[in-house]
C-alpha cells in the first residue's frame, strides 16, 4: 500500500462495488470507517478536494451496494466528493498519484473508469446528463437505473432546474440523490423523520398513492384536493412541495450517515419508478474534526499533516522573508482600494467569494457584495442591469466558468456597450484541476466580441494599474490572470500602492535587442527576459489584446526578422492570431510578415504539476528557447 497505516484490511479486500455488495451491515458501517480513515491519509499525503468526499462515505457505501453499477448509472455532480467512488471501483492504488502528471484525475472521468459514467468539473450538469442516460435506456429497452448526486450548492443554479421540468415532464425513470451538506434546506433530520421517510418510500405509501389517482382520476374536483392534501401532510415533515409540483416523488430528508435508515430508504426507492429525488442530509468534513469545523478551508488542500491539519513544509510560502502576493490577493486588495474612492463599485461573484478574493470586500462593503450562488448567467446579466443605471459592477469569475455566460456576455452587456469589469482568475494552466477548469480559451472566445477590452497583466503592478484602467473604462473589459503568485514587477515605475491607470492600448518595451522581437501577453513575461537574454532579443510588454498597439507592433515588425507572441492561452484565436491577422492586414513593406505564435496547441491539458505542463507544452524558457531556434534556423532571411 502507498500510505502509512495498514488498518484496512476490510477496503483492501474490495476491488470492485460487487464485493461491497456482499458484505452485510456491520461489515458496511465497518468498510465506512476504514474508507473514512483511507481518504484522510491519502488526501494528507497527496492533496485534493477533502471536505466533500468525507461527507459522502456512506452515501457512497449505500449507492453502490444497493444499485448494480456500472449497469445501473451513477452520475455525480461537480466530482468534489468522489474519491470514495474512485477508492471502491478499483482505483485504490492509484491514489498515491491523485491529481499529479500520468495519475488518475480529480474528477469522473470517462476514459478512467467505466464506472465514472459521465465526466464533470463544473456543477449542475448531473441531473441533465442523467436524464439523458435514463432516456437512451427507455428507447434501448434496458431496464437499469439512472441515479443524479447533486449537492445542495449546485441545486441553486438554473440548469439543475431546467433537468427536473423536463424530468417531470417525460415521466423519466430517475432518482436524484440531494446531498444536502451546508445550505440546510430543512432541520427536520432525526429519528422521526427517518422514520416517516421509509414509510413514504415503501410499497404500502406507492400503492396507496397509486390506487387513490386511478379512483379519483374520473373526479377531477377530488383527484385536486387528494393531491393537495397529500403535500401538506408531506409539507409538515418534508420539504418537498417544490419539487413535486416539477413531477418529482420527494423522500426525505435522512440522515445521510446512518447506513440503517439510508439502505432500507435507498432499496425502496429502487423499486419505485418515474422522477423522484431523496433529500439527504450530510456534514462536510465529517470523521476529522479540523474539516468538521472549517469544511471551506479543507475543501481543496494541499498535502498536510494529518495530526495536526498544518500543511507540510514546501507546499506554502508562508516561511519565505517576503510573501508574494497571489494575483487573486492582488485584485481582492484593489477592489478595496477602489470601492473606498468609488462608492458605485459593486463586487459579484457566482458562489467564488473566497477563490476569486473577495472576502474582506464582502467584510468592509457587505451591502456592496453579490455573491448569486452558482448562477454565472445570473450573475453577467445582473451587473448588466445595474450598469444600465449607473453602478459600476466588476464580476470576479474564473476563466473556465466565464464560459456558462457567453451568451449573456454578448447579448446584455456587449451588445448594450455597458461598463462592466471582469475579472478573469485562472486564466491559463491551473494544474491539478485539468481540463475542465483550465482557462486556455477566454482570450479567444473574448476577442472576437465587438467592444470588448482585453487587458493581460504580467506582474503585480500591471495587475492593479489594469484593474484601475478596466474600471475606469467606458464600456465593458476584461483583465485576465492566472492562478498563483505574481511576477516581479518588471518595468514597473509606481508604487503598487497607487491607483493608477496604465496607458491605453500602450504597450512597454522592457529589453530592447535586435533581429527577434518576443510579444509578451500576460505572465510568461518573467520567462521571455531570461530567453531574450539567451537570443539578445527584444522584449515587450504588450498588455492589451484588443485593442492591439498597434504601432509597437509595426515598429516591432520594421526592426526585427522575427516576431515571436506569447500566450498562455490557446493559439487558435488567441493573442498571436490577433497580431497575425493584423500584420497580414497591414504591412507596409515588401517583405512578408515573419511570425512564430507560441501559446496553447488545439489539444486537451491534462493535470499535472502547472511547471510540468508548461514544460510539456514548451511554454518554459527551455521550449521557448528551442522553438525559437529551430525557427531562426530554418526560416530566417537576412534583410536586405
Amino acid at each position: 500500500m502507498p500510505f502509512s497505516n495498514s488498518n484496512w484490511s476490510l477496503l483492501e479486500s474490495i476491488n470492485s462495488p460487487t464485493d461491497v455488495r456482499k458484505l452485510n451491515t456491520l461489515q458496511l458501517k465497518e468498510l465506512s470507517r476504514q474508507l473514512r480513515a483511507f481518504l484522510l491519509d491519502s488526501v494528507s499525503s497527496t492533496g485534493g478536494h477533502l471536505s466533500a468526499g468525507l461527507g459522502t462515505v456512506e452515501l457512497t457505501v449505500a449507492l453502490h451496494y444497493v444499485f448494480n453499477t456500472p449497469y445501473d448509472k451513477l452520475v455525480w455532480d461537480v466530482g468534489h466528493q468522489t474519491y470514495p467512488h474512485k477508492i471502491l471501483t478499483g482505483r485504490r492504488e492509484k491514489m498515491a498519484g491523485l491529481r499529479q502528471k500520468g495519475g488518475i484525475a480529480g474528477f469522473p472521468k470517462r476514459e478512467e473508469s467505466e464506472y465514472d459514467t459521465f465526466g464533470t468539473g463544473h456543477s449542475s450538469t448531473s441531473i441533465s446528463a442523467a436524464l439523458g442516460m435514463s432516456i437512451a435506456a427507455k428507447q434501448n429497452n434496458e431496464n437499469r437505473h439512472c441515479v443524479a448526486i447533486i449537492g445542495d450548492g449546485a441545486m441553486t443554479a438554473g440548469m439543475a432546474f431546467e433537468a427536473m421540468n423536463h424530468a417531470g415532464d417525460c415521466d423519466a425513470n430517475l432518482l436524484v440523490i440531494l446531498n444536502d451538506n451546508d445550505m440546510s434546506i430543512s432541520p427536520n433530520v432525526g429519528a422521526l423523520s427517518n422514520h416517516l421517510t421509509r414509510l413514504l418510500s415503501g410499497d404500502l405509501f406507492s400503492t396507496l398513492r397509486e390506487g387513490g389517482k386511478k379512483v379519483l382520476e374520473n373526479i377531477p374536483p377530488a383527484l385536486e384536493l387528494a393531491r393537495r392534501t397529500e403535500e401538506h401532510v408531506k409539507g409538515m415533515v418534508a420539504p418537498g412541495t417544490l419539487f413535486e409540483e416539477l413531477g418529482f416523488n420527494y423522500y426525505g430528508p435522512v440522515d445521510g450517515h446512518d447506513l440503517d435508515t439510508l439502505i432500507p430508504v435507498l432499496k425502496n426507492i429502487n423499486q419505485q419508478t418515474g422522477p423522484r429525488i431523496l433529500h439527504v442530509r450530510t456534514q462536510k468534513g465529517k470523521g476529522y474534526f479540523p474539516a468538521e469545523d472549517a469544511p471551506g478551508k479543507y475543501h481543496g488542500v494541499s498535502a498536510f499533516n494529518l495530526s495536526t491539519g498544518a500543511a507540510n513544509p514546501g507546499t506554502t510560502n508562508s516561511g519565505s522573508a517576503k510573501k508574494v502576493p497571489s494575483y487573486t490577493e492582488i485584485f481582492g486588495q484593489w477592489l478595496c482600494d477602489m470601492a473606498e474612492q468609488d462608492e458605485r463599485l459593486v463586487g459579484i461573484t457566482p458562489a467564488m467569494g473566497e477563490g476569486s478574493g473577495l472576502v474582506e470586500f464582502s467584510k468592509r462593503f457587505p451591502k456592496r457584495y453579490f455573491d448569486v450562488a452558482i448562477a454565472e448567467q445570473h450573475a453577467v446579466t445582473l451587473a448588466a442591469g445595474m450598469a444600465c443605471d449607473g453602478l459600476k459592477p466588476v464580476v470576479a469569475i474564473y476563466s473556465t466558468f466565464l464560459q456558462r455566460a457567453y451568451d449573456q456576455l454578448i447579448h446584455d452587456v456587449a451588445i448594450q456597450n455597458l461598463s462592466v469589469v471582469f475579472a478573469i482568475d485562472r486564466a491559463g494552466i491551473v494544474g491539478a484541476d485539468g481540463p475542465t477548469h483550465t482557462g486556455a480559451y477566454d482570450i479567444s472566445f473574448l476577442r472576437c466580441i465587438p467592444n470588448m477590452v482585453i487587458m493581460t497583466p504580467a506582474n503585480e503592478a500591471d495587475c492593479r494599474g489594469l484593474l484601475t484602467t478596466a474600471f475606469l473604462h467606458d464600456g465593458p473589459s476584461a483583465v485576465r490572470y492566472p492562478r498563483g503568485s505574481a511576477i516581479s514587477n518588471v518595468g514597473d515605475k509606481g508604487s503598487n500602492d497607487e491607483l493608477r491607470a496604465l496607458p491605453f492600448a500602450q504597450a512597454e518595451q522592457t529589453r530592447k535587442g535586435y533581429k527577434v522581437a518576443l510579444l509578451v501577453f500576460g505572465p510568461l513575461l518573467n520567462t521571455a527576459m531570461e530567453v531574450a537574454e539567451e537570443l539578445d532579443a527584444s522584449v515587450y510588454n504588450m498588455r492589451f489584446v484588443k485593442p492591439l498597439d498597434t504601432d509597437t507592433i509595426k515598429s516591432a515588425f520594421e526592426q526585427h526578422d522575427l516576431l515571436v507572441t506569447l500566450e498562455d492561452n490557446a493559439i487558435a484565436g488567441g493573442a498571436g492570431s490577433a497580431v497575425a491577422e493584423y500584420l497580414n492586414a497591414n504591412h507596409h513593406t515588401s517583405r512578408l510578415p515573419n511570425l512564430l505564435q507560441i501559446g496553447f496547441p488545439d489539444e486537451l491539458i491534462n493535470h499535472g504539476d502547472p511547471a510540468e505542463l508548461l514544460a510539456d507544452w514548451k511554454l518554459d524558457k527551455k521550449g521557448i528557447l528551442e522553438t525559437i531556434q529551430s525557427r531562426i534556423n530554418s526560416d530566417i532571411s537576412p534583410q536586405n
